[in-house]
């Protein structure tokens, strides 16, 4: 099956049935893509599916064909780091930064959607990620931030 993932095509001989995660970090060695609790309940393997985050670890791989896949390693650079990216630099918001790939996907997806956005409305977003270290407050921060700044590029 032919893919675009982070803008590039990509071949990947993958069971169709299986969950779309294993394609990703084991076909494709995209490893930002995280495995947590494997029930679409943590957050952790969120990708954004043609704009939207998506859970990839109860997503059958073939869900994937003729969509646009963005996986953390397709966010941004080291030269010019998406908002999000930025924003999440400066919070300094991880301690064992396990969750942090799934969060930044579904930040960048509410940022990039371009839509003004309350607090309660970014909470509500991120409900679905589990972060263990308690750091909630300065994850919602750095969206916020990156929320802000976006509308003023």
């Amino acid at each position: 099956m032919e893919l675009l993932i982070n803008g590039i095509s990509r071949h990947c001989d993958f069971a169709a049935n299986r969950p779309a995660i294993y394609a990703l970090r084991n076909e494709l060695n995209l490893k930002a893509v995280r495995m947590g609790c494997g029930e679409g309940h943590c957050g952790a393997c969120t990708v954004l599916v043609d704009n939207v985050p998506v859970t990839t670890c109860n997503l059958p791989f073939e869900a994937l064909q003729g969509k646009q896949v963005t996986t953390p390693e397709g966010v941004g650079s080291s030269e010019q780091p998406h908002p999000v990216q930025t924003a999440l630099m400066a919070e300094q918001p991880g301690q064992c930064g396990f969750c942090l790939s799934g969060i930044l996907m579904t930040a960048v997806g509410l940022v990039d959607a371009g839509q003004a956005l309350t607090e309660a409305q970014v909470c509500s977003a991120l409900d679905k990620h589990l972060c263990r270290c308690g750091s909630h407050p300065r994850i919602i921060r750095a969206v916020m931030k990156a929320l802000h700044d976006g509308q003023h590029a």
